[in-house]
């Protein structure tokens, strides 16, 4: 089975969606279509070996709209040509292949220029054709994608624009000429001014309207009955009406209704314009999340470094990446070292340092060195593309409200078009009595009315719109949603549950007090520092960044000691400094006065890791250390309870640390000391209560959590998270 997804032009209603949908599932070898009317696109599941890319457009075509065929410009180069008979030869040859729009080949250069569809043939395709006819295939130089569903939206934005000034202006006009002489216009100066307006509707509604009545006889030659057929109806009618009274055919001469026609067919195309431009702005997201993608690529082959398309860097190719460059596909870095922004994938502000070993993420930004990694990844594998699938996936999913839509807009227009029906049967037949004079025409008129009116268009089209748009917007901020579906759940939440580390707090330690029992902050801090200056351990770090924010002076230690459970100590100049917990103080000898211990104490009830810090034996100072709550979440928190929603806190720190965050975030449960593979176990728990869940984790080791709850939110860092 394989997937084709296409852009279609010419729908308007969920009916035209409806009438595709049901074109394409009729034939053997579709498995399932969704036609998404917002975004103007079908995604076809197909059976290669019944049914090709090029039926299927046919297919779509032949139920009377228009499909955005993909055009593919490639250069490329062609050894053995001698003449002029050559360049005749290969370009005969490429034309012949089916999908090639274009062909261009220059003697001099050895180039051939193609314009191709991709749906249809490849590089492959074309290289056993030019070697076919006897020349060399050289290679690929430069390859790219035409939006052409940009180039055709744009086409038809000119041609709506122009048809809705034309029909606006000469639809006024006509407004002036039936009613202008009641408002004391000098109309009566026009000779046989209802002659005059059917000469000025006539052309207005050929070139206004004609979109409308060739898709309505379409549809009804498909046997559909689709919003076009309503509209034809409408205009229709009050065109034929306004003819057959200016001729005296069957009507009064009094009964012109030509502005109305005119002005009919304008609204229409001013909604369409509108539409238009709603649905253009709905795959923007997408062509922004390709514009990452490297274009070119540097690989060595043969010893050499060449640079190629990307689309030509093959799995196990070394790759070389200069500074400042974006990185072409996913691989393993195999020689040098280099900070790379990877942002893009991880939403990390600070770049990561990449060396022998690490993985990387095509798209992201190499920093300040050079580079050699192998390909483990590419084209439609790579991790960027991962993320543009998935965004189409969820923008192709149709959520249960569309579902809802597309259902009842199948019975929708016979329902009118019987309510039309029998209003005209009624005051045909009944209208004598209720004292109208020409109970024909009035039962005409409410024809007419009720036909005219009744319009599902919004209702077929808002649902789309907004979830393609939202998306959209969603994916350029970051967000990305899995399933149409995934965006009704959470109205139904009840229960939010928050993974405590990388959530609610900022996932790194951080100093947040500092207690001075001898000398200034600056002194404590530096003699901290500097002892902790060759240590790897988090907490080292964390005072080594608060030291060098303050701006204090740090010593290179001459020793340094890691006293396993207890502490570090380390000599700067003639100074020894020990840090540590209790343990290490009390092997010093050195005594933790009431005073102190209550500090510690107090320190330690609200989650804080401290450290007393000596100098020569001597107690100088408590340093604070803890995983900072992050500034927003108390504000989402309180947005939640606002909602009505229960908040939880899952983590597995002890349950004094989890009581202590909690308490300052004022969340309603606490779930502590949680193993990663209990987590899920909890979240069942919750259910098997009632409760319909979110939660929200880091999609790192809350992967079974984020699985199992009724919506998963990850938030965070890793590739496996855009993935996923």
């Amino acid at each position: 089975m394989k997937t084709y997804s296409i852009n279609i032009n010419g729908m308007t209603c969920a009916s035209c969606v409806k009438t595709i949908e049901n074109a394409l599932v009729k034939h053997e070898g579709v498995i399932k279509a969704t036609v998404n009317l917002a975004q103007e696109r079908a995604r076809v599941e197909y059976d290669p070996e019944q049914i090709t890319p090029h039926e299927i457009i046919k297919i779509i075509e032949n139920v009377g709209y228009s499909v955005s065929r993909e055009k593919k410009k490639a250069t490329i180069g062609i050894g053995g040509m001698t003449c002029a008979s050559c360049v005749g030869t290969i370009e005969k040859a490429l034309s012949k292949l089916k999908g090639v729009h274009e062909v261009s080949v220059n003697l001099s250069s050895e180039k051939a220029r193609i314009i191709y569809d991709p749906a249809l043939l490849g590089i492959a395709d074309i290289r056993k054709v030019i070697e076919g006819v006897g020349y060399t295939f050289i290679g690929v130089e430069g390859e790219e994608l035409q939006d052409t569903e940009k180039e055709a939206r744009e086409k038809y934005l000119t041609e709506l624009k122009t048809k809705v000034a034309v029909g606006f202006g000469l639809g006024a006009l006509l407004l002036i000429m039936a009613y202008g002489g009641r408002i004391g216009l000098p109309i009566y100066l026009i000779p046989n001014p209802i002659f005059v307006q059917f000469l000025i509707a006539t052309p207005a509604m050929i070139y206004v309207a004609r979109s409308i009545f060739v898709a309505a006889y379409r549809a009804a030659g498909n046997r559909s009955l689709n919003m076009d057929v309503m509209y034809a109806l409408g205009i229709g009618t009050a065109y034929v009406a306004s003819f057959l009274s200016t001729f005296g055919i069957i009507l009064p001469p009094e009964y012109i209704f030509y502005d109305a026609a005119v002005l009919l067919a304008a609204f229409l195309m001013l909604g369409r314009l509108l539409e238009t431009l709603a649905k253009g702005r709905t795959s923007e997201a997408i062509k922004k999340l390709l514009g990452l993608q490297a274009k070119t690529a540097i690989v060595v082959r043969d010893g050499k470094e060449m640079e190629v398309s990307v689309d030509d860097v093959v799995v196990g190719d070394i790759v070389v990446v200069k500074p400042g460059a974006k990185i072409p596909v996913d691989g393993e870095v195999v020689e040098g070292e280099s900070y790379v922004d990877e942002a893009m994938i991880t939403g990390e502000p600070i770049p990561n340092h990449k060396k022998p070993g690490d993985s990387i993420v095509g798209a992201t930004i190499n920093g300040n060195g050079v580079l050699r990694f192998k390909a483990t990844k590419v084209g439609k594998d790579t991790v960027l593309f991962q993320i543009i699938k998935m965004v189409e996936d969820a923008i192709s999913t149709k959520p249960p409200i569309q579902r809802l839509a597309d259902k009842i807009i199948t019975y929708f227009i016979p329902v009118v078009l019987i309510i039309a029906t029998l209003s005209f049967i009624f005051w045909y037949s009944f209208g004598a009595g209720f004292g109208i004079a020409n109970p024909a025409l009035f039962a005409f008129i409410a024809f007419i009315s009720v036909v005219v009116i009744a319009c599902p268009c919004a209702f077929g089209l808002a649902t789309p719109t907004a979830l393609t748009v939202g998306m959209g917007n969603g994916a350029e901020q970051g967000i990305l949603v899995r399933s149409g579906d995934a965006l009704e759940m959470p109205r139904k939440v009840t229960t939010v549950i928050f993974d405590k580390t990388g959530t609610l707090t900022k996932g790194k330690p951080d100093v947040t007090d500092v207690v001075v029992l001898e000398g200034t902050e600056k002194e404590l801090l530096s003699l901290a520092g500097s002892a902790e200056k060759d240590s790897e351990h988090p907490l080292a770090k964390a005072i080594l960044a608060k030291s060098e924010e303050i701006g204090a002076k740090l010593v290179k230690p001459e020793t340094f000691e890691a006293i396993t459970g207890k502490g570090v100590r380390a000599k700067v100049g003639e100074k020894t400094i020990s840090i540590g917990n209790r343990l290490l103080i009390t092997d010093l000898g050195a005594t933790v006065t009431d005073d102190l211990e209550k500090t510690l104490q107090s320190l330690e009830h609200e989650a804080k890791t401290a450290v007393i810090v000596a100098v020569d034996g001597r107690l100088h100072g408590v340093i604070a250390i803890a995983d900072p709550v992050k500034e927003t979440s108390k504000l989402a928190i309180n947005a939640l309870h606002k909602m009505g929603k229960k908040v939880a806190m899952l983590t597995g720190d002890n349950k004094r640390t989890a009581d202590a965050i909690a308490g300052s975030l004022d969340i309603d449960q606490v779930l502590a000391e949680v193993l990663p593979q209990d987590k899920a176990a909890e979240v069942k728990r919750l259910q098997a209560e009632g409760e319909i869940v979110a939660f929200i984790g880091d999609g790192i080791n809350d992967a079974p959590a984020l699985a199992q709850a009724d919506v998963g939110i990850a938030i965070g860092s890793g590739t496996d998270i855009a993935i996923e």
